[in-house]
């Protein structure tokens, strides 16, 4: 069992509620990253719900998570027969982090017309990049970044100004990427900000949303995020993810704020 799945596995303590352990791994100096917060709940909406795979899954972060117990308390929305809600209330030492509303259903069961407007760029392939670690976060340690645009930012600290980063991301052990896997790679690239001011200091999400449109491919993903717009210290970030076979699995979008 690698990393991922060990480490975000959840436990029911009875019909509405789930509990995890937070661990080290996962953080941004001492704060739980919010994409494996994600994931966790994700997990947890996974076995309240008939339907086990993410479809829509939306995050607001209202305080800092970090490592040790969280309990997940769960209201059912509406029980459907393709497609399911719940909010999962993400608690810990008595004070709600994390408020996830989420829609899951048989991603295998999809079916219907397909068009894409933005066609997956063209970028080397995983093999042909090296790994561009960020040794100044732990969370590095649990993913493989291979960056084709914005690198310079991990080399020297400063960005190219483009507001945008590109590459590939996997799991830092070689497991398979599964559709969990895209709530916590949707948070898991460096904040578009980056590029555009260099290590500007804080990037902190206030709401993340995640659709996932297919299950990936076991291999690594590919993926742009960017921002379009920095107002008074606030941004969105947009990304597209798509897996080694070129399936578009996930679209995201979150709103932050820039702290410098």
């Amino acid at each position: 069992m690698g990393y991922f799945k060990r480490e975000t596995a959840v436990f029911r303590v009875n019909e509405t509620t789930w509990e995890a352990n937070l661990v080290e791994g996962w953080r941004i100096g001492e704060m739980m990253n919010g994409g494996y917060l994600l994931a966790i709940a994700g997990r947890v909406l996974g076995e309240a719900l008939p339907q086990s795979d993410p479809l829509s899954i939306n995050a607001f972060y209202l305080a800092p998570a970090f490592v040790g117990p969280i309990r997940c308390e769960v209201e059912i929305l509406r029980l459907g027969k393709n497609t399911s809600q719940a909010v999962v209330k993400m608690i810990q030492n008595g004070e709600l982090k994390v408020q996830v509303t989420g829609a899951c259903t048989d991603l295998d069961g999809l079916s219907g017309p397909t068009w894409i407007r933005t066609p997956r760029p063209e970028i080397p392939e995983w093999d042909d990049l090296p790994s561009t670690p960020n040794k100044a976060i732990e969370l590095s340690s649990r993913m493989d970044l291979r960056l084709s645009q914005g690198q310079s930012f991990l080399q020297d600290g400063k960005g190219d100004g483009r507001g945008e980063f590109q590459g590939w991301i996997g799991h830092s052990d070689g497991s398979p990427t599964d559709a969990l896997s895209l709530l916590f790679f949707a948070d898991a690239f460096p904040p578009p900000a980056f590029s555009l001011f260099g290590a500007v200091g804080w990037v902190p999400t206030i709401e993340l949303t995640v659709q996932v449109r297919a299950k990936p491919a076991p291999g690594p993903i590919q993926a742009a995020l960017w921002s379009n717009y920095l107002t008074e210290g606030i941004t969105e970030e947009d990304g597209l993810f798509w897996d080694n076979t070129g399936n578009l699995v996930a679209i995201s979008r979150q709103s932050a704020k820039v702290r410098a």
